[in-house]
């Protein structure tokens, strides 16, 4: 009997025992819970903080890239051509975490395609039959308003009025000015841009809204461009 009591004490025991165990191990598990949610916490205050502008600081970027462009419709052998772009932009932070971007750029446009009337100094020349390259350059003039929901990290969307300053038609080494371009252009420009210790990459898609030619029914510019610029404030 007296064994039984022994054995029945120690039982006791060694249930407080783990009891106490199984205290400690979950106040320490509720205590490592709570540090990880503060440290999480903290994290996203610091990326907040990071994503945010100096409100009222206006900042210039000088930028240059390349585009590749094309022109919408049904054109015989259409292909996209590659040209250069680059101009001056500024921001300027309106809120924590939006700006205004706005700037002037060179942009050198156009496609490659056969078919297209052309109109050279002594007159008309007629439909290219070879595969030629349609150059065609405006000064853009992007508005964009720029989200940054991250530090470095800019979503962007605006509107862009062009003037175009060249279109010229070559092929097999004869240049030609184009006939019928109009001389104001209207895209809508999307993309992304990054910036780390001042430099920003910047990729760019301009939906072209307005027509190319005066007489034609179809044909839009459609521009993907890429840029490497350097921000500094003011």
């Amino acid at each position: 009997m007296k064994i039984l009591t022994i054995f029945y004490c120690q039982l006791k025991k060694l249930h407080y025992l783990c009891t106490e165990i199984n205290s400690l191990l979950f106040t320490k598990k509720n205590m490592i819970m709570k540090k990880m949610m503060m440290i999480a916490a903290m994290m996203i205050a610091a990326v907040s903080a990071n994503a945010q502008n100096e409100v009222g600081q206006l900042t210039l970027m000088p930028k240059a890239g390349i585009n590749i462009s094309t022109m919408t419709g049904d054109i015989d052998g259409k292909k996209a051509k590659v040209g250069l772009v680059a101009g001056l932009e500024a921001e300027y932070g309106i809120s924590e975490n939006f700006g205004i971007d706005f700037g002037v750029l060179y942009s050198m446009e156009g496609f490659k395609g056969k078919g297209i009337e052309v109109v050279g100094e002594g007159g008309e020349i007629g439909a290219f039959l070879a595969d030629a390259n349609y150059n065609l350059d405006y000064i853009n003039i992007p508005i964009l308003a720029q989200y940054y929901p991250i530090k470095g990290l800019a979503i962007k969307a605006g509107i862009q009025p062009a003037f175009n300053v060249r279109h010229k038609a070559s092929v097999d080494g004869n240049t030609a000015n184009l006939d019928g371009v109009k001389s104001f252009n209207f895209s809508i420009p999307v993309g992304l841009s990054y910036e780390y210790a001042s430099f920003v990459l910047d990729a760019r898609y301009n939906i072209g809204v307005t027509k190319l030619f005066k007489d034609a029914d179809q044909g839009r510019n459609s521009t993907f461009s890429i840029t490497i610029g350097y921000k500094f404030a003011l």
